[in-house]
């Protein structure tokens, strides 16, 4: 009676392994075929034998649900997510291939989706997908720092703290080596996956003048936007050392000083701004946006031979600086309210009919000064409506009537901006 008791239980569990073995094989010849309904009914089959399951299996049967819930139909962010954890339970020695080309898989749809999603600007959910591309693959650390840039556009600068905080301990830069040669039929220059297969294609003749590219570092922009969400949190001081840390393991970044720079700006410390521009301009004095911000912040403090030399500067760099002849001509002619004042302050005598003729002729002075610079503007930009108008009242003050016509002619046929 022992004896047929114990066959009896060997038969029941040889009879449920076969069932298991049964379910897991359609499961996965169904998957294959992509009939995704019958593959469901194997696997629900099979899930209910899991108590009863080997090690072995339960790692097929987690493995094909994975894939079930990646591939039936166009999966949302939560099935993503049950396929991501069911191919956590996948850990048999058996399915290792399988994990990896399920990861492979997951990682595609995730970043694909996430830069879809980036494209219509649902920054929210674009920021999820590139995320737990990144929990997926921690490996692959710039996934990271799409979900922490794209969680900035989305205005949850709480999240994308956290996501930049992790990358900075993690020392993230983001620095990549990218391997290129021109294309010889197109003449287009073309990057390649790796350096073998871009001296491939120039030992076939295909491509031409090979070269290699190092990246810009990404580490400037992730401090920048650290301490501007500090910043943005009323947290200045965080701010300051989140720059200090940085400066001090780069202190010949420009970047990361302009990073600084800006944030003493946000904060309203205009002084301490306009202290490390100059400091900028000595480390790279060909640089005509340095030199036209200075002038913007020489002219907001009142500092009128700072600001036009600045601009000056700028427009000698980058004669095409259209913003920097604007602010120009709008530095000049700021000057005229002062005068204005002065001369409605005058009386009535002969002293003060002299001194009201001297101020005329002062500020139409600064109207022939600032005549050149909004024509460098205009002959730049023909379009912009606001350079033509004020060259028609310009003229017109001056008693120019043939260029004030001409000027309020275009001016006339162009849309305010």
């Amino acid at each position: 009676m022992k004896k047929y008791f114990v066959l009896a239980i060997a038969l029941t569990l040889g009879f449920s392994v076969v069932a298991q073995k049964k379910e897991l094989k359609t499961a996965d010849k169904e998957l294959d075929k992509g009939n995704f309904e019958k593959a469901a009914v194997a696997l629900d089959a099979a899930e209910a034998l899991l108590g009863s399951m080997d090690d072995k299996y339960k790692s097929q049967y987690y493995l094909l649900r994975s894939v079930f819930y990646l591939n039936n139909g166009e999966p949302d962010f939560n099935t993503i997510k049950k396929s991501m954890e069911a191919l956590k339970l996948a850990t048999a020695p058996a399915q290792e291939q399988g994990v990896k080309n399920q990861i492979q898989n997951l990682k595609a749809h995730l970043v694909n989706k996430g830069t879809s999603l980036l494209q219509s600007e649902d920054y929210k959910t674009s920021s999820d997908y590139f995320e737990s591309a990144y929990k997926l693959v921690p490996n692959d650390t710039v996934y990271l720092f799409y979900a922490a840039s794209t969680a900035v556009n989305a205005k949850l600068y709480d999240r994308s703290l956290a996501m930049y905080e992790e990358l900075r301990s993690l020392g993230y830069t983001g620095v990549e080596q990218n391997y290129l040669a021109t294309n010889k039929e197109t003449q287009v220059e073309e990057l390649f996956g790796s350096k073998v297969l871009r001296d491939l294609s120039v030992k076939s003749k295909s491509h031409i003048n090979p070269r290699d590219e190092t990246t810009k570092s990404k580490f400037p922009e992730i401090i920048k936007n650290i301490a501007l969400i500090y910043v943005q949190n009323g947290e200045n001081e965080k701010a300051l050392q989140a720059m200090a840390v940085a400066r001090a393991e780069s202190p010949d970044d420009l970047n990361l000083l302009l990073t600084e720079a800006n944030v003493y700006y946000t904060m309203g410390d205009t002084p301490k701004f306009k202290e490390l521009l100059e400091v900028a301009i000595q480390k790279d004095p060909m640089n005509p946006e340095l030199q036209y911000n200075l002038g913007v912040i020489s002219s907001e403090t009142d500092d009128y031979e700072g600001s036009k030399k600045y601009y000056l500067k700028a427009i000698e760099l980058k004669p095409d600086y259209i913003n920097a002849y604007i602010n120009l001509s709008a530095l000049i002619l700021g000057q005229e309210e002062s005068i204005l004042d002065e001369m409605n302050s005058l009386g009535s005598s002969a002293a003060d009919d002299r001194k009201y003729d001297e101020l005329k002729a002062k500020r139409n002075q600064l109207y022939l000064d600032a005549i050149p610079y909004l024509e460098n503007a205009f002959g730049i930009d023909p379009s912009n409506y606001q350079a033509a108008r004020t060259l028609a009242n310009i003229y017109s003050a001056v008693g120019d009537s043939d260029k004030y016509k001409e000027y309020k002619a275009i001016s006339d046929t162009l849309e305010p901006k």
